[in-house]
C-alpha cells in the first residue's frame, strides 16, 4: 500500500498565503486587493451605530424641540460625510493608513508621536465603549433572566470579544459589518413602527426648554464621529479607487451617523424614556435588545482597535499586528474596569480639540501641494517637519479657544462656523495651506528653476530641452531611494 503525501508549498504559495493574511499596515494596499465601495460603506455604518449615539439622540431631545433637533442630526452627519469625502479621497489615493499619512507629513519621528495620540484616542475610545456595553448588558441581563451579575465581567467578556474580530484585521471587520448592519437597521426601523403603534406620537412634537445652541448640537451631532473621519484612510484604503472611496465614505458616515441618533431621538421623545435597554424591554424586544447592543458595540469597538493597532505599528516597527492588538486591547479593557466611560462628554471634546487639526493638516498637503510628499510618493521624510506641529498647534488652539467651557476642554472666546471641531480643523488646514505657499514662494525666489522642474515632474508631457537630462536624473533618484513608502499602483494618476 503507497501512501500518498501532500505536495510541498511552494515559495510563491507560501508568498500568496502570507499576503492574504497581511494588512499592509506599513505599505499600501496593492490594487488587486481593493474592493467595492458598498462593503466598506457598511463598515462605517456598523461603527456609526453605538451607544453613544443613543446618548446623543436622547441628550439632543431633551435639548432641543424636535424639528431643530432633526435638523441639527442631519446636518451635523451631511458635514461629516462631506468631510468624510475629503478624507477617504487621500486615503484611497495613497493606499496608506492614517498614520503612515502622519509619517509623510510630520516626519518620520514626529509621525510617530501623532501615531501615539491617535492610538491613546482609539483605545481610550475603546475603553469608553466597552463600558458603555458592560453597563447596559448587565441591565439587560438582569431583565432577562434574573441574574446580576457583577458589570466587570461583561467588560471583561465584551472586551475579549472585540479583539478577537480585530485579531483578524480587516477582512474580518469586513464580514463582521457584513450581516450585522442589515440586522441593525431592521431591529431599530422594528422598534421604532412598535412605538408608533403602541405610543402613539407621544410627546414627539412638545415644546421643551432649550439647552443647547443650534449650532453647539450639530458640534456635539459631528463630535461622535469626527475622530473616525480623522482615521477614515485605515479603511478607505482598501477602495479600489478615490472617487469609490468618496461614495463609501458619505454614505458610511452620513448614514452611520444620523440613524441612530435620530432613533433614539424619536424613541425617547415618543415614549418617554432616556434609556435605549428600557424603551426595547417596554416595547417587548428584550431579548433583541441584548443583540442590538452586543452588535452595535461589538462593530464600533472592533474598529477602534484596528486603527490603535495601526499607529502603534509605525511606532514599533518590528511587534506584529496582531501582537500590538491583544496588548491595546488588554489595555483598554483595563481603561474601561477602571471607568473610563464615565468621561465620555470630556473625552469627545478632546478628541475633537485636538485630534480633529490632524485631518485639517494632511488634507492641506494632499490638496494644495502639487509636490507634497503624499502626492508624489516621496521617500525623503524629514525627522520632524515643524511646519507641519506649527499648522497642527494653531487648530488646537482655535478648538481650545472656540469651545464652550460648558461643553468640554475650552475657552469660548469666540466662533467660527459655531462647530468647534470644525473650526479646529479649518484652522489648522488654512494655516498649512499658507504655509505650504510660503516656503514654495521661497524655494522658487532662491531657486527659479524650481517651478519649471516641479511641472516637469508633475505634468503629462514628457521633458524636452537641455533640462530634460535633470529630470532623468531625479526620476531615477527616487526610484533608488524606496526608504519610505510608494503609492498605489495607479492611485496617483486617479488622484490627479
Amino acid at each position: 500500500m503507497t501512501t500518498s503525501l501532500p505536495p510541498a508549498a511552494s515559495p510563491k504559495g507560501d508568498a500568496r498565503s502570507r499576503q492574504a493574511r497581511s494588512d499592509y499596515e506599513l505599505g499600501t494596499v496593492p490594487a488587486e486587493e481593493r474592493k467595492h465601495w458598498l462593503p466598506i460603506a457598511g463598515i462605517w455604518i456598523a461603527v456609526g451605530i453605538d451607544l453613544s449615539g443613543t446618548i446623543m439622540g436622547v441628550q439632543l431631545g431633551n435639548g432641543l424641540p424636535f424639528a431643530e433637533a432633526l435638523t441639527a442630526t442631519i446636518l451635523g452627519s451631511v458635514l461629516l460625510g462631506l468631510l468624510a469625502m475629503a478624507c477617504t479621497y487621500v486615503g484611497a489615493a495613497t493606499g496608506l493608513t492614517s498614520a503612515m499619512l502622519s509619517r509623510s507629513v510630520f516626519g518620520s519621528i514626529g509621525g510617530r508621536v501623532i501615531a501615539i495620540a491617535m492610538a491613546i484616542s482609539s483605545l481610550g475610545w475603546f475603553g469608553v465603549q466597552t463600558g458603555f456595553f458592560a453597563d447596559n448588558a448587565r441591565i439587560a441581563v438582569d431583565e432577562l433572566v434574573g441574574l446580576d451579575l457583577p458589570v466587570h465581567v461583561f467588560t471583561v467578556v465584551g472586551g475579549v470579544l472585540m479583539v478577537l474580530t480585530a485579531l483578524w484585521g480587516y477582512r474580518s471587520i469586513q464580514r463582521l459589518s457584513s450581516w450585522a448592519v442589515p440586522l441593525l437597521i431592521g431591529l431599530l426601523m422594528l422598534a421604532v413602527v412598535l412605538a408608533f403603534v403602541k405610543f402613539g406620537t407621544g410627546d414627539l412634537f412638545s415644546a421643551v426648554p432649550a439647552q443647547f445652541s443650534f449650532g453647539g448640537a450639530v458640534s456635539l451631532v459631528m463630535g461622535i464621529f469626527v475622530f473616525g473621519v480623522i482615521i477614515s484612510p485605515d479603511i478607505a484604503r482598501w477602495a479600489r479607487t478615490p472617487k469609490q472611496a468618496m461614495t463609501a465614505g458619505f454614505v458610511g458616515f452620513f448614514v452611520g451617523n444620523s440613524l441612530i441618533v435620530i432613533v433614539a431621538l424619536v424613541l425617547s421623545r415618543v415614549m418617554g424614556v432616556e434609556d435605549l435597554m428600557r424603551m426595547f424591554f417596554m416595547l417587548g424586544l428584550g431579548a433583541l435588545a441584548l443583540i442590538v447592543l452586543t452588535l452595535a458595540q461589538w462593530t464600533t469597538n472592533t474598529n477602534n482597535l484596528y486603527s490603535a493597532a495601526l499607529n502603534l505599528s509605525v511606532v514599533f516597527t518590528r511587534v506584529s499586528r496582531r501582537t500590538l492588538t491583544l496588548v491595546g486591547g488588554a489595555i483598554a479593557i483595563g481603561a474601561a474596569l477602571l471607568g473610563i466611560y464615565d468621561a465620555f462628554i470630556p473625552f469627545i471634546s478632546l478628541m475633537g480639540t485636538f485630534i480633529a487639526p490632524y485631518g485639517g493638516v494632511y488634507l492641506a498637503e494632499y490638496f494644495t501641494r502639487r509636490r507634497s510628499r503624499l502626492r508624489l510618493g516621496s521617500e525623503h521624510a524629514p525627522a520632524i517637519d515643524g511646519w507641519a506641529f506649527v499648522a497642527w498647534g494653531v487648530g488646537c488652539a482655535v478648538g481650545v479657544a472656540t469651545t464652550q467651557p460648558g461643553d468640554g476642554l475650552g475657552l469660548g472666546l469666540f466662533s467660527l462656523t459655531t462647530i468647534p471641531a470644525l473650526d479646529a480643523i479649518l484652522a489648522a488646514f488654512v494655516t498649512h495651506a499658507l504655509i505650504g505657499l510660503l516656503r514654495s514662494k521661497s524655494r522658487e525666489d532662491r531657486d527659479p528653476s524650481a517651478s519649471a522642474g516641479a511641472a516637469r515632474i508633475d505634468g503629462p508631457a514628457a521633458p524636452s530641452g537641455p533640462s530634460a537630462p535633470h529630470a532623468s536624473n531625479a526620476a531615477d533618484a527616487s526610484k533608488r531611494n524606496q526608504s519610505f513608502y510608494r503609492p498605489a499602483p495607479g492611485a496617483l494618476g486617479d488622484a490627479r
